[in-house]
C-alpha cells in the first residue's frame, strides 16, 4: 500500500477565484488577546534564537521582536525544563507591560508540550516527530498495521489535546517537508500529498476530541513544494468541511537578498490567491529583521482588500470572472509550459531569459554594462561575463557610443530599429498596432508587447503563426499576477506555443522605508508565482527608481528560487533558535565566503538535527550541529562524517565536495 496518487479526486479548487483577489475566509482561532483567521488582519510572527533557559536574554529579544512588529513570538522548548521556564519568561514580559501571545515550539517531547500548554497561549507540534520517527527507512504496512500506528500516535497525542482544551491553548500542527516520518514517506512518498496527510491525521484526531483551536502549516525550503502543499491542504480541508487558518512560511530560506526573494516566492504566491492568515519569514538573521519583511508582504494585500471593498466587490462577482485551468494543468504538480524554441535561444528547453532596461543609463560609458553582468576591461578592451549576465538589454530609442559584447542581444523600439543600418544582434520591440502594420520585421526575433485584455478583445489568430514571435506580456491590473496567469491559461487552452516573457513594472511605494527590499519582495511574488507553476520563457523587471544591479540580481534571484535557472550556489540555512549549537549567521557567512563560486551546488546549514537531514535531502551537502563544538557532515541525506570539530568542519566539507568532483578553485 505504498503508491498513492497525490492528486486523486482533487479538482484544483483551493481558493475562491483565480482571476481576482479574494481572501479565503477561515475559522477564527483564539490566541491570547490576538485572534487569528476569520476577518482579522494577516498576523506577523517570528521566533527567538536565545537559549530558552536564559530568561533575561529571551525577554529582551522578545521585546525587540514586538517592537519590530511581531504579534506572536515563538520560543523553543526542547525539553520539560525549557517548557517550565516559559512561565518565568511570560511573567517577566507581563511585568514589563508586554502581553504578546507566546508559542512553544515542540519537537520529539510530548511531556514538554503538555507542560508548555499550561503556560503559553499556543503550542506548535510537528507531526513528523511528535510521536513518529525518521530514519529514512522504507516500511511496508497492511491497512490494519497502518491503523494500529495511528492508534499508537493517538494515545500519545490525545493528552496534549485535552490539556489545550482545559487551558484554552491554541495549537499549530506544523508539517515540515524535511521531517516527514518514515511511516508517511513509505505510504505517500516524499510528496506534498504526504505533507498534507501528515497534518490531516492529527487534525482528524483533534476533531474526534472536539478540539478546533487549530492553525496549520506546510513548510518546505523549496518554494515550489511549499506552494503545492498549501494548495493541496486548502482543498483537502474544504472537502472535509474544515477551514482552519494557515500559517505561511518558507523554512530555511537563508539570509540577505536570497532569503527575502525565496520567502516572497513561496509566501507571496499563496497570498496572491487569498491564502494565509499569519506569516513567518525565516531568515538566517536576528529575528527582529524578519518582521519588517513579513509586514511588507502582508501590507500589500491589506491595501488590495481595501480597494476591493471600495469597489463594492463581492465573492459572487469574483467567481463569475474565474479562470478555468487549461487541460493538463495541475496546481499540485510542476510542469513547465510547452513552448516553441526560437533559434536555440528562447523558449522550449532553454532557460528563461533575462531582460534589463538600460535606456535611462549613460550609453557613452561601457562600464554601465557592469550592472547587467558584463565587466569591461579598458586595458584589454574586452568584456568578461559574470555568472548573472543578462541576455537582452532594452535601449528604447537610445544608441550606445561603444561596441556592445557580441553575445548580448539589444532591443530597440520598432521605429528606431527599422532605421538601424546594422541589425545584427539587434531586435525590434513592437506595440501590437505597430506589429500588425509593420512593413519590416526581423528575420530571427520579433518581440511584441501584449496584455491579456488585448488577447480577449482582439482577433489575434493570425499573430501567433509567426515562428519568430516572442510575446512580452504586460499588465496594468491591480492583481497583475492573476491577470498574467489568465493569459497563460488562455493560450494554453488554444494550443499556442509562442514563447512569453513576463514583464512587470514597479513605481516607488508611498511611505516605504526600504524601496529596494519592497521591489524585491513584490517582483519575487509577481513573477515567482508564475514561474513556480512553469509559466514564462523570460523575465523583465522594470523599476526606474532601483539600481540596475539590484534589478538584475533580483531577476536572477527569482529564477533561482523557482528552480527555473540556476546562476549561483544555493544555501538552505535555518533561521536559528534556542536549539542551535553554533552561531548560524557567522557560520553561514564563513561557508558562503569559501563556496559561493560553486554555481548550482546546494548546501544545507542547520543549527540542529530537528529538520536537518530531511530538509537537506534537497541539498547536495549538509553541515549540521550535533553537539557543543561538533558538526556532522552530510552528502544528501547520508551521513559522511560525524562529530567533526567545528574549527575543522568547513575544510572537511570542502574536501567532501572536492572528492565528489564538484569543487573548482576560485579565480
Amino acid at each position: 500500500m505504498n503508491s498513492v496518487d497525490p492528486t486523486a479526486t482533487l479538482a484544483g479548487k483551493y481558493c475562491n477565484t483565480l482571476s481576482s483577489y479574494s481572501r479565503f475566509l477561515t475559522r477564527e482561532v483564539t490566541i491570547g488577546n490576538v485572534p487569528l483567521g476569520g476577518s482579522n488582519p494577516i498576523r506577523i510572527q517570528s521566533m527567538t534564537t536565545t537559549d530558552t533557559m536564559d530568561t533575561a536574554g529571551t525577554v529582551e529579544q522578545t521585546i525587540r521582536m514586538v517592537e519590530a512588529g511581531c504579534e506572536y513570538v515563538r520560543i523553543t522548548a526542547p525539553s520539560i525544563k525549557e517548557a517550565q521556564n516559559l512561565a518565568n519568561i511570560k511573567k517577566e514580559l507581563r511585568r514589563r507591560g508586554y502581553d504578546v501571545p507566546l508559542i512553544a515550539d515542540i519537537h520529539f517531547t510530548p511531556n514538554a508540550a503538555e507542560a508548555a500548554a499550561r503556560i503559553v497561549e499556543k503550542v506548535r507540534i510537528n507531526p513528523g516527530n511528535y510521536a513518529d520517527k525518521k530514519r529514512f527507512d522504507q516500511l511496508e504496512y497492511t491497512q490494519s498495521e497502518y491503523e494500529a500506528e495511528l492508534e499508537r500516535i493517538y494515545q500519545k497525542f490525545a493528552p496534549l489535546v485535552k490539556v489545550c482544551k482545559e487551558y484554552g491553548t491554541a495549537m499549530r500542527i506544523g508539517t515540515n517537508h524535511g521531517s516527514l516520518s518514515d511511516r508517511i514517506m513509505s505510504y505517500y512518498g516524499d510528496t506534498p500529498r504526504g505533507m498534507v496527510e501528515s497534518a490531516m491525521e492529527f487534525i482528524r484526531m483533534c476533531e474526534s476530541l472536539n478540539y478546533y483551536n487549530l492553525v496549520i502549516s506546510m513548510k518546505a525550503s523549496n518554494p515550489q513544494v511549499m506552494v503545492q502543499a498549501y494548495r493541496l491542504l486548502a482543498e483537502t480541508m474544504q472537502r472535509e468541511g474544515m477551514s482552519y487558518p494557515l500559517h505561511l512560511g518558507v523554512t530555511e530560506a537563508g539570509d540577505g537578498e536570497d532569503g527575502r526573494i525565496k520567502s516572497a516566492v513561496g509566501i507571496g504566491t499563496l497570498l496572491e490567491d487569498g491564502l494565509g492568515d499569519t506569516i513567518r519569514v525565516s531568515l538566517t538573521e536576528d529575528p527582529e529583521f524578519e518582521a519588517p519583511v513579513a509586514i511588507a508582504l502582508a501590507k500589500r494585500y491589506e491595501q488590495r482588500q481595501a480597494l476591493l471593498h471600495a469597489e463594492h466587490d463581492n465573492a459572487q462577482a469574483q467567481e463569475s470572472r474565474a479562470v478555468l485551468f487549461p487541460e493538463g494543468f495541475s496546481p499540485y504538480q510542476y510542469q513547465k509550459r510547452q513552448s516553441a524554441e526560437l533559434n536555440t535561444f528562447i523558449g522550449g528547453h532553454q532557460v528563461p531569459r533575462v531582460i534589463v532596461d538600460l535606456s535611462r543609463e549613460n550609453l557613452r560609458d561601457p562600464n554601465i554594462l557592469s550592472g547587467a553582468g558584463y565587466i569591461y576591461s579598458a586595458l584589454l578592451d574586452k568584456y568578461n561575463m559574470a555568472e548573472q549576465s543578462v541576455d537582452f538589454v532594452y535601449l528604447a530609442d537610445e544608441l550606445p557610443s561603444f561596441t556592445m559584447p557580441g553575445n548580448l542581444k539589444q532591443l530597440y523600439n520598432y521605429k528606431t530599429w527599422s532605421q538601424l543600418p546594422n541589425k545584427k544582434n539587434r531586435h525590434p520591440l513592437f506595440s501590437l498596432p505597430e506589429y500588425l502594420g509593420a512593413t519590416e520585421r526581423d528575420e530571427a526575433l520579433n518581440l511584441v508587447r501584449l496584455s491579456y485584455q488585448q488577447l480577449k478583445e482582439e482577433d489575434l489568430s493570425g499573430l501567433f503563426v509567426d515562428p519568430t514571435l516572442v510575446v512580452v506580456l504586460e499588465t496594468n491590473e491591480q492583481h497583475g499576477m492573476a491577470d498574467q496567469r489568465g493569459f497563460f491559461f488562455d493560450i494554453a487552452a488554444k494550443g499556442i506555443l509562442t514563447p512569453v516573457i513576463i514583464r512587470r513594472s514597479y513605481q516607488p511605494v508611498a511611505g516605504s522605508s526600504n524601496e529596494e527590499s519592497d521591489f524585491q519582495l513584490y517582483a519575487a511574488t509577481d513573477a515567482g508565482a508564475l514561474l513556480v507553476d512553469g509559466f514564462g520563457d523570460g523575465i523583465w523587471l522594470d523599476a526606474a527608481h532601483i539600481p540596475v544591479k539590484t534589478v538584475v540580481s533580483t531577476a536572477f534571484g527569482v529564477l533561482q528560487a523557482t528552480r527555473s535557472r540556476i546562476s549561483k550556489t544555493e544555501y538552505i540555512s535555518c533561521p536559528s533558535c534556542g536549539r542551535t549549537l553554533f552561531d548560524l549567521q557567522e557560520t553561514t557567512q564563513k561557508i558562503r565566503s569559501r563556496t559561493s563560486h560553486l554555481k548550482g551546488v546546494k548546501i544545507g546549514i542547520m543549527g540542529c538535527i530537528v529538520n536537518g537531514p530531511g530538509e537537506m535531502a534537497d541539498a547536495d551537502y549538509g553541515y549540521v550541529g550535533t553537539g557543543p563544538g561538533k558538526i556532522t557532515l552530510y552528502k544528501g541525506k547520508e551521513v559522511v562524517k560525524k562529530n567533526v570539530n567545528t574549527e575543522n568542519a568547513l575544510d572537511e566539507l570542502i574536501e567532501i565536495i572536492r572528492e565528489d568532483g564538484n569543487w573548482i578553485e576560485q579565480e
